[in-house]
């Protein structure tokens, strides 16, 4: 009876080692399996428009990673990512503008619109390191700013959400009001090249697209870091018990701010990314209705799970555009009805569905019913 107890005793022991195993390492693995067939299988199967929707919907994941992180994890619903998105997006826009217009030239719609004039703000953004840099500079500024003055003053839950919204609101309005400089409720669009490559290119669009579906893929490795390493750890009891942290010597505020910073830049690589992709950026792609339907698609797959955010957001976007080719007019009623579903049933996304089916799969047994065997069959 000793050697059974104790055989069962160092089995059960050593079961949580290997789930703790599997579970660090799995998410390594469903990254693999996802990039798999991002970059493997999608460029060899899909059609080219096929493709360049595909290609959308991973810029629309990238900043849902963010969410996932700041949201996920640092417990901020944070409702304005569009701002970031749309950061990034204009800031590659008007890039691409002035490599159309050529050497000296200005942007079409200042002909029209204005007096034929281009503001000195926009010169820079002819050079290309220029641009990139801006596409991370400009968001982490923006972020950093706006998310010290609001988590400073320790403002949480549904007032940060609705801040974070108004700002979406705010921005897009902006853009509207300024036609002359932004191309108002048009936005820019007609671009012909990109980093002197030609946009009408088939292997450009495809190399655009694995861009996009690599750097999801980047992303999730840096969250997975993220929340492997000891400011993952804190990011949660910071959202769990701030008060917590704060009496232990740290700032809620910075460690939050930190997560808050990442998740903007995300958001801006992936409007950067969209805009030649899709062909255009507009305020209706940075709007508050964008930015909710940027948090519908983390809240579906599933806001604290590693690729939850990325894969709802993925989905969202299939289902947006396969929908609306089928039902023109109907197709967000479906998917009204489909969000209505999941947050009545599996209100932590549909990530929640796989450890349900993982306890109701034969032959799993807790470490504690393994003892008691044992000891019953000794």
């Amino acid at each position: 009876m000793t050697t059974t107890t104790a055989t069962a005793t160092t089995t059960a022991s050593s079961r949580p080692k290997a789930a703790q195993l599997l579970g660090t390492y799995g998410s390594l693995v469903a990254i693999a399996l996802v990039a798999l067939v991002l970059l493997v299988w999608a460029p060899n199967s899909l059609s080219p428009f096929r493709l360049g929707n595909l290609g959308k919907y991973c810029s629309w994941a990238m900043a849902a990673v963010g969410i996932g992180l700041a949201w996920g994890r640092g417990g901020m619903l944070v409702m304005g990512q569009g701002v970031f998105f749309g950061l990034g997006g204009y800031t590659m826009a008007m890039h691409m503008k002035l490599e159309a217009a050529g050497p000296g030239g200005i942007p079409d719609f200042m002909t029209l619109y204005g007096d034929g004039t281009m503001p000195g703000w926009w010169a820079p953004f002819r050079s290309a390191p220029f641009t990139l840099f801006a596409i991370i500079a400009l968001p982490a500024a923006v972020s950093f700013l706006l998310g010290y003055a609001i988590l400073k003053r320790r403002v949480k839950g549904a007032y940060f959400a609705i801040l974070t919204q108004a700002l979406a609101v705010a921005f897009a309005t902006l853009l509207i009001a300024t036609i002359k400089q932004t191309g108002g409720f048009n936005g820019l669009n007609t671009f012909s090249t990109v980093f002197g490559h030609n946009l009408y290119d088939p292997g450009v669009k495809k190399g655009l697209y694995l861009v996009s579906a690599a750097l999801l893929i980047v992303f999730l490795v840096i969250v997975w870091q993220f929340n492997r390493s000891r400011y993952g750890e804190l990011l949660i009891a910071t959202r769990d018990a701030e008060e917590r942290v704060r009496f232990l010597g740290y700032d809620p505020a910075n460690v939050k701010l930190v997560a808050f910073v990442a998740a903007a830049i995300m958001a801006s690589i992936g409007g950067a990314i969209f805009a030649p992709i899709a062909g255009i950026i507009s305020p209706s792609n940075v709007d508050a209705a964008a930015s909710v339907m940027m948090i519908a698609g983390v809240a579906l797959g599933g806001r604290s799970a590693l690729l939850g955010p990325a894969l709802g957001a993925i989905a969202v976007g299939f289902g947006q555009s396969t929908l609306s080719e089928r039902f023109p007019t109907g197709w967000t009623y479906f998917q009204g009805g489909l969000f209505i579903v999941v947050i009545m049933f599996l209100p932590a996304g549909l990530a929640s569905l796989w450890p349900k089916v993982k306890s109701l799969l034969p032959g799993r047994m807790s470490p504690q019913a393994a003892l008691v065997d044992g000891e019953n069959g000794a």
